[in-house]
């Protein structure tokens, strides 16, 4: 199983579907990778080479940000925000939707999935007696 950048990609897909199990990789930074690095994207993953393998990661770590620097960067960007209590920080703080969906209805699992009319929710079944 090929590791790459610190991700064991799936060997029964194909290389340009494959690299897309590492974060902040998708399909369009994929295909560049392999158009950079020569190498086809039906190809199998459990089919490259050593060599394909090392330029695919010579590729991603010279020149993008994936996995956890783009998950530290992330997390910091949204504490910064958090920290100068901007609107969008506050919203973050409140786990409610930050870019401006609607709130009254459509965001059950935003608020916890909370059903307080009567008629909503769901309808017990009758018990046996």
């Amino acid at each position: 199983m090929p590791r790459i950048a610190g991700v064991n990609i799936p060997q029964e897909k194909q290389i340009l579907t494959s690299l897309t199990y590492i974060y902040g990789v998708g399909r369009t930074l994929s295909r560049k990778i392999l158009e950079k690095t020569q190498i086809e994207p039906q190809k199998l993953a459990k089919d490259l080479t050593e060599e394909e393998v090392e330029r695919v990661r010579n590729v991603l770590e010279s020149g993008h940000k994936i996995e956890g620097v783009l998950r530290r960067e992330q997390s910091m960007n949204i504490k910064r925000l958090k920290d100068i209590g901007c609107y969008r920080g506050i919203r973050h703080i409140k786990n409610l939707p930050v870019r401006g969906q609607r709130t009254k209805t459509n965001t059950r699992t935003a608020k916890g999935n909370v059903r307080k009319t009567v008629g909503s929710g769901k309808k017990k079944t009758a018990e046996k007696t």
